[in-house]
C-alpha cells in the first residue's frame, strides 16, 4: 500500500512500541507520531517523537484503513468545571468517509445502533436535517427507519441538527449514543467538548470494525494551531483518555 511505504520512510522504528494491558499484560504493537500543530506540543511533553509529520498521514489513514466510525465518548468528571450543572455521558459516533452512499450509511448506522444495544441506557439518536437536505439526509432517515426493527431494544429516534446543537446544551443527559454524517458528527463532539469541561478530555477512535484493518486512535481536538507552542495544552489528558480507549477496544476482541 502505498500510504505504508510513505509511512515507513517517515516513521522511525523506535515508534512502534510493545504496549501492554493492564488487564492480561499481552503486548500490542502500536505506532504512534505526534501529527501539526497542538500535536506535536502533546507528545513531546509525554514520550520523544519523530520529526514533524502532516495531517495528509491522519487522512491517508483513515481511508486507506476504511476507518468509517470515529468513536467520540463525552463525559463530566469530578473535579472538572463545567458551563452546565449535569451529568453527562454520551459516545458520539461520526461516519468517517465523508461519502454518502447506502453502504457506507447503512454500516456506520448499524454500528451505532450496536453500541446503543450494549449500553445501560439503550438510546441511539440520528442526526438529520432532512426537511432541508432532501437527498442525503433522507436517504439516512429511510436506512436509520430499516435497521431500527433489527434493534427492537434500543430506544431510536432523531433530530435534526439545529434542534440536537440546542439540546445539547439544554438537556445534554438526554442522549446516550448519537449518529451523524461526517459534518454534523464533527459539530457536535466539538460542542460536547464544551459542555463537558474541555475539548481536551475526549478521545477520538477511528474504527473499523469488522478488525479488517488497524484502527487509530487521537485526541478531538485536532492540530489546535491557535494554541499549538504556547504551553497551555492538557498532553498528559490528551494521550491518557486516547490510550484509555485503545485498550479498551483491545480488550474487548479476543483477536484484537
Amino acid at each position: 500500500m502505498q500510504i505504508l511505504q510513505s509511512i515507513s520512510t517517515t516513521i522511525r522504528p523506535r515508534l512502534v512500541r510493545q504496549v501492554s494491558s493492564a488487564r492480561n499484560l499481552e503486548p500490542y504493537r502500536v505506532a504512534l507520531y505526534p501529527g501539526d500543530g497542538i500535536g506535536v506540543d502533546v507528545t513531546e511533553s509525554a514520550v520523544k517523537v519523530p520529526d514533524h509529520l502532516t495531517a495528509d498521514v491522519l487522512l491517508g489513514l483513515r481511508r486507506q484503513f476504511d476507518q468509517y466510525a470515529n468513536v467520540r465518548p463525552a463525559r463530566t468528571f469530578p473535579g472538572v468545571k463545567t458551563p452546565l450543572d449535569c451529568d453527562v455521558d454520551m459516545v458520539i459516533i461520526r461516519e468517517n468517509s465523508e461519502v454518502h452512499t447506502r453502504r457506507g450509511v447503512e454500516r456506520v448506522i448499524r454500528y451505532s445502533f450496536e453500541v446503543a444495544e450494549k449500553r445501560q441506557r439503550q438510546k441511539l439518536t440520528m442526526i438529520t436535517k432532512s426537511n432541508a437536505q432532501r437527498y442525503a439526509m433522507v436517504m439516512w432517515d429511510d436506512i436509520f427507519e430499516e435497521l431500527s426493527m433489527e434493534f427492537p431494544h434500543v430506544q431510536a429516534g432523531r433530530q435534526h441538527i439545529d434542534a440536537a446543537a440546542m439540546n445539547f446544551v439544554l438537556k445534554p443527559e438526554s442522549f446516550d449514543v448519537v449518529v451523524a454524517s461526517n459534518l454534523f458528527g464533527d459539530i457536535l463532539s466539538d460542542l460536547s467538548g464544551a459542555i463537558t469541561g474541555s475539548l481536551g478530555l475526549n478521545p477520538s477512535a477511528n474504527l473499523n470494525p469488522e478488525r479488517r484493518f488497524p484502527s487509530l486512535f487521537e485526541p478531538v481536538h485536532g492540530s489546535a494551531p491557535d494554541i499549538a507552542g504556547t504551553g497551555t495544552e492538557m498532553s498528559t489528558v490528551h494521550l491518557l483518555m486516547s490510550s484509555h480507549r485503545r485498550l479498551d477496544l483491545m480488550r474487548s476482541r479476543p483477536d484484537a
